[in-house]
């Protein structure tokens, strides 16, 4: 079994399960950082050689690093150059109107001081409200960096057709964007993968589990509501309530759950495996934090599904039509119940002189 690559550009491979880094920041539970550094290795080892963090993800960029460094000490520069680092650009909504290039380009230096690497592969660009500012003013700054070397490419992120279009229109070469995808949440099939194809964009999708919900622990379960202390685990139920009620919801988890267990994979692995086979899509984010994590994330590779099972899943979906609209047009309400969960200014701390200085 090997782990499945595919190119963003010509001589840019990367793994199409992406270890992501969105769990080993705060507001998901206690993690062991030392484990979750040492453990990345074994990631790399399998053929899973991209990772995906961002600059508001607390502490990720620099765990990431550490690993980078620590294996390029003892195994040497081509080993650790083997690492494909995915991070996200995304200004606090709080300084949209008066963030400036150089501020822009301090943000891609802090990255790479943090990842302890000499260019960014990926940064995938995110403005959180188009109505204020200048977006352009944010990619263009990005471009001048790339033109100096300190990025690779460019992507977006959490952007549909409309937001993303007009920097295509302006000459950006955009790689990819990352959105939410999933069973429960099939929103880039309102127009993003078409248009992804016709412009050679491709999809990098996160919450592909929903956090874990789509899970095996789940399965069985009654309805938790939202009693929970993990703002993911918050995100994706209020996900679960625009696919459809909890008892169609189990509907879906039974459904995988026979389709994996004539496979002889886990549930998890068919969610995974059904968007990897979506159109357009050139991997899947999951949010494993540990080694032990790594065989169940491998499962994924070992299987095809056929026309049987996929089916039994759309007889599920034809009645779950899942959330409605642009890719993260609810989210992007901030008055509304998806909006209300996001942190919106993550990105300078009180001790980080990086930004609004000068």
């Amino acid at each position: 079994m090997s782990v499945e690559v595919t190119e963003l550009r010509p001589g840019y491979d990367i793994s199409r399960v992406i270890k992501g880094g969105w769990q080993l920041a705060g507001d998901h539970g206690p993690v062991d950082r030392a484990e979750a550094v040492r453990d990345m290795e074994a990631f790399l080892d399998a053929g899973i050689t991209t990772f995906d963090c961002a600059d508001i993800y607390i502490g990720v960029e620099e765990m990431i690093g550490d690993f980078i460094a620590d294996v390029r000490a003892r195994r040497g520069a081509k080993v650790a150059h083997a690492v494909r680092v995915h991070t996200k650009l995304v200004p606090d909504l709080g300084l949209l109107e008066t963030i400036r290039a150089r501020d822009v380009e301090a943000i891609v230096d802090r990255s790479l001081k943090r990842l302890q690497i000499e260019q960014l592969h990926l940064v995938q660009f995110f403005w959180w409200d188009l109505s204020l500012g200048d977006p352009q003013v944010g990619l263009e700054a990005l471009k001048r960096c790339q033109e100096k070397g300190k990025i690779a490419h460019l992507g977006v992120t959490n952007w549909d057709v409309a937001e993303t279009q007009p920097f295509l229109d302006a000459g950006y070469d955009v790689v990819s964007t990352q959105v939410q995808y999933s069973l429960l949440d099939r929103r880039p099939e309102n127009g993003l993968t078409d248009w992804g194809k016709a412009q050679n964009v491709q999809l990098l999708c996160y919450g592909t589990l929903a956090g874990g919900f789509l899970t095996e622990k789940w399965l069985g379960t009654p309805d938790p509501g939202f009693a929970f202390k993990n703002r993911s685990l918050v995100k994706y139920r209020l996900i679960i309530d625009e696919f459809g009620p909890w008892d169609t919801f189990q509907a879906l988890l039974r459904v995988l759950k026979t389709v994996g267990d004539k496979r002889g994979v886990s549930l998890s692995s068919v969610a995974t495996r059904w968007v990897l086979d979506r159109p357009q899509v050139a991997a899947a984010i999951v949010g494993a934090r540990y080694a032990s994590h790594l065989p169940k994330t491998l499962e994924v590779f070992s299987f095809e599904l056929d026309a049987d099972d996929h089916a039994a899943i759309q007889a599920v979906l034809k009645d779950a039509p899942g959330p409605q609209g642009a890719v993260f047009a609810l989210e992007r309400d901030r008055n509304g119940r998806h909006g209300r969960i996001m942190k919106y200014n993550l990105n300078t701390k009180p001790d980080d002189k990086v930004l609004g200085s000068g």
